[in-house]
């Protein structure tokens, strides 16, 4: 495995939701030794920070729908030209979050190097929803959508006008919760989504092989891979803010992380909605640096 230069950013964001304490996921994961972890692997880490988060709330100023756009707006936006900095200078970027609206910012920032990206959303919902769809308002419920174009001109602008990701480059995997907007959506765009079932039936293994030939297929020039610790079980991980039941066990994100490390395809990763508020011990915030140890080239042998 070829040893890389690591640029860690950290996005202590939680107002794309509504409960409060996501904001404290990157501390967590620095706490669960992220850096000792990954140089341990032979990779050299450069620990760039936390991007710049208002810690005022302006309630007053929700639009559309939309709950504490601003804030959203300006962190997201700090990010993306945080990432393209990181991937110019041909580093790796590792975010940590903060709540999962900061994939906007992650995403747009990466379009600044690959042209024709493909992501893979692991994750309990397929956070597609729009503010006319939304049941909530919560941002942290719409970045895919954002990220094909759709949504408040705000959010879809981020870093550059427009759709910063092909909905025919999306790979979703372990959703378990779709609203009925989203459901409508993916028909309509044919996204390629694994849900539970196709988990359950087929096993992991078979889903992962038939998502990494699925993007190689499309000759995407770089993955990026979106991981919400809610994909897992709420037994594994239960330091998330939506947990939903039934979810994919430890054991098989173990073996998805290492299939995507033995595919050498993913060239980004964000690991996001780790809360310690409602944590216990930290244990969230430990699988986390254990599958990016996995994702990295961590081995048993």
């Amino acid at each position: 495995m070829k040893k890389m230069k690591i640029s860690l950013i950290g996005v202590p964001l939680d107002y794309g939701q509504s409960r409060r304490g996501v904001d404290m996921g990157p501390s967590a994961i620095r706490y669960a030794s992220v850096v000792n972890r990954l140089e341990a692997i032979g990779h050299t880490l450069q620990d760039e920070g936390d991007v710049q988060v208002s810690a005022v709330e302006r309630k007053d100023q929700e639009i559309a729908k939309l709950k504490n756009l601003e804030e959203v707006v300006q962190a997201t936006g700090e990010l993306a030209n945080r990432v393209a900095m990181v991937v110019e200078k041909g580093n790796f970027p590792l975010v940590l979050g903060g709540d999962h609206s900061i994939a906007i910012g992650t995403i747009a920032g990466l379009t600044s190097k690959y042209k024709n990206l493909g992501v893979i959303w692991y994750d309990a919902h397929v956070d597609m929803n729009t503010p006319e769809t939304s049941p909530s308002g919560n941002i942290h419920g719409m970045p895919l959508a954002v990220l094909m174009g759709l949504g408040h001109e705000r959010l879809v602008n981020t870093y550059r006008e427009g759709q910063k990701v092909k909905p025919e480059n999306i790979v979703i995997i372990g959703a378990r919760s779709v609203d009925p907007g989203e459901r409508e959506l993916i028909k309509d765009l044919g996204i390629k989504v694994f849900t539970m079932h196709e988990i359950d039936r087929d096993g992991m293994t078979s889903v992962m092989k038939e998502a990494i030939a699925y993007l190689q297929k499309k000759n995407v020039d770089g993955v990026h891979l979106s991981l919400d610790l809610d994909g897992l079980d709420p037994l594994y991980t239960p330091g998330v803010g939506t947990p939903v039941a039934g979810g994919i066990s430890y054991r098989e994100s173990h073996l998805a992380m290492e299939m995507l490390e033995d595919a050498g395809i993913i060239t980004s990763a964000e690991f996001v909605e780790v809360n310690p508020i409602l944590d216990e011990r930290n244990k969230t915030a430990d699988v986390a640096v254990g599958l990016m140890g996995s994702l990295l080239g961590e081995k048993l042998l």
